[in-house]
């Protein structure tokens, strides 16, 4: 390690400082991402429930006409 005397600030160089900008953009992506990822998770958690309740409320009417038919036959 250089010994820098007091008041000497450390030397940033060009690379180091596109690099560390790289990360930062890419952190900011990857957290972009993320929330991205979460809200369409979300999205399909709620597309999933929709499609078991329609899924649901065909088989009760599907039950409710196969009944009524019997119901029908037994009483005429």
């Amino acid at each position: 390690m250089i010994d820098r005397g007091p008041g000497e600030a450390p030397f940033d160089c060009v690379p180091g400082l596109r690099l560390a900008a790289h990360e930062r953009v890419s952190a900011i992506h990857h957290d972009n991402i993320c929330r991205r990822l979460e809200r369409l998770d979300q999205a399909m958690e709620r597309l999933e429930r929709r499609l078991w309740l329609t899924v649901y409320g065909v088989v009760a009417m599907i039950l409710a006409q196969a009944l009524q038919s019997v119901l029908a036959a037994a009483g005429g």
